[in-house]
């Protein structure tokens, strides 16, 4: 049985390579597990959702992905301060969408697409979580280990929940050693009943073997694991670098902080679970 699929994208030297690891890391992916050997190294990018579609009609993109977006014209501004190169401007398609293309090296072209206002109307009605931590219960799970780091994303998780109206009182924080003691820590609360959604947060550096790894990947299945057989949504806030300057930028720098978007991840999906269980749509 299949337990995952990944398109592979194979470069044709280091430049391209590091390219190719760059323009989709611009494009919002998120990174997953990583790996160098003697003779390959590699990397992983993924989405919130993901899979094979299949297509028959002469209006669809030349493309090997094509990505929904919230709205196209936003991602277009985005891809143009990213420095991406766009092969086809946003216009209006026939099937009630906003497209553009991007592409990188090696030929890889993604298209980014919305759908205008008046399809979303015609589409079935979403059920969605909202950003409200009024009256829910969240527990934070934090690695010590660079911790010059995970206290920053701390610092980002708990400024979250308190601007979305989390009380101090309802916050749960559970200090562990590091990345990889975090899913047992998080399961252990996620099964006292006692909150509706827990965060996840730490901080790995690529070092000199494959101990980063190794962490990286048993830190992120352990949480995934956790989430499905609890039922408790778990937001990842796990930063998995390539240096210390990465780390930083992503612990409230350039690149924003993953713990303040992790705790937001968490609110909303503690919100979408008590909506999808009530039956309530966006209508």
């Amino acid at each position: 049985m299949i337990k995952s699929i990944f398109a592979l994208r194979i470069a044709a030297n280091d430049e391209q390579y590091q390219q190719l690891e760059n323009w989709l890391a611009a494009l919002g992916l998120e990174r997953g597990a990583s790996w160098s050997g003697s003779r390959n190294r590699g990397a992983q990018f993924v989405a919130p959702a993901a899979g094979i579609e299949i297509a028959l009609g002469p209006d669809y993109p030349a493309a090997d992905f094509i990505c929904e977006v919230a709205d196209a014209d936003t991602a277009y501004e985005l891809a143009g301060k990213r420095g991406l190169k766009v092969a086809v401007p946003p216009a209006d398609q026939s099937f009630g969408a906003r497209l553009f293309v991007v592409e990188a090296a090696a030929g890889l072209r993604v298209a980014i697409f919305s759908y205008l206002p008046e399809a979303r109307r015609e589409r079935v009605p979403a059920i969605e979580g909202a950003m409200d931590a009024r009256g829910l219960r969240f527990g934070l799970v934090v690695s010590r280990f660079n911790s010059f780091i995970t206290e920053r994303l701390t610092e980002g998780a708990l400024d979250a929940l308190r601007r979305a109206g989390a009380s101090a009182d309802d916050l749960t924080l559970v200090r562990v050693p590091g990345a990889f003691e975090i899913p047992s820590a998080a399961r252990t609360l996620a099964e006292t009943g006692r909150v509706d959604a827990v965060i996840c947060l730490g901080c790995l550096i690529r070092g000199e073997t494959i101990h980063y790894e190794q962490i990286a990947t048993e830190a992120t299945r352990g949480i995934g694991q956790s989430a499905q057989d609890t039922g408790v949504p778990h937001a990842y806030g796990v930063l998995t670098c390539e240096n210390l300057e990465q780390a930083i930028d992503r612990a409230g720098l350039k690149a924003g902080n993953k713990g303040f978007e992790a705790a937001m991840a968490a609110v909303e999906m503690a919100n979408l679970k008590k909506a999808v269980v009530a039956g309530k749509t966006g209508r």
